[in-house]
């Protein structure tokens, strides 16, 4: 391939990734996804933190993750409140806050998964063993998701917002 060609072809990749880059970050000025996004965003930084820091909640995560078989228990148990803490940030933030979305999609299948197969209540110390949490999140997420980041998001002033 001539380097004429390897040019075009790297500059129709970043074309193409600016592209993505743009409807990822897609939003508007709407302040009840942004306040939405943002208590969101503070309720997975709160729960990362927690899990990570009061030893009871850590413990009740660790048994969660056994009783209800999730694979990778090493990983899991030490990467998903760190993740949660990431994600949080990026939505309190704005930033990419589709992405954050969706991760928190998976997160919260998972977690509504753990409530519906475990049925040790001491497992779930600070919440009702019904996944009424997990569920009203997957709903917040999917509105994310839909709509972008909202008012005082990074995202709006990355999409060029009037």
């Amino acid at each position: 391939m001539s380097d004429l060609n390897k040019s075009t072809q790297s500059s129709s990749n970043v074309e193409k990734f600016e592209v993505l880059l743009k409807a990822i970050s897609r939003t508007t000025d709407d302040k009840t996804l942004g306040v939405l996004r943002i208590l969101f965003g503070g309720l997975f930084v709160m729960t990362g933190l927690m899990k990570i820091f009061v030893p009871m909640l850590g413990e009740a995560f660790s048994g969660q993750l056994i009783a209800a078989n999730i694979p990778f228990y090493a990983f899991n148990v030490r990467v998903i409140p760190v993740a949660e803490v990431i994600v949080g940030l990026l939505l309190i933030l704005g930033l990419f806050s589709r992405v954050g979305g969706l991760i928190a999609i998976n997160m919260m299948l998972v977690a509504t998964y753990v409530h519906l197969v475990v049925d040790n209540p001491t497992l779930f110390p600070l919440q009702p063993e019904e996944p009424i949490i997990p569920l009203i999140s997957i709903a917040v997420a999917i509105y994310v998701l839909w709509r972008g980041g909202g008012a005082w998001s990074l995202d709006i002033k990355a999409s060029n917002y009037p």
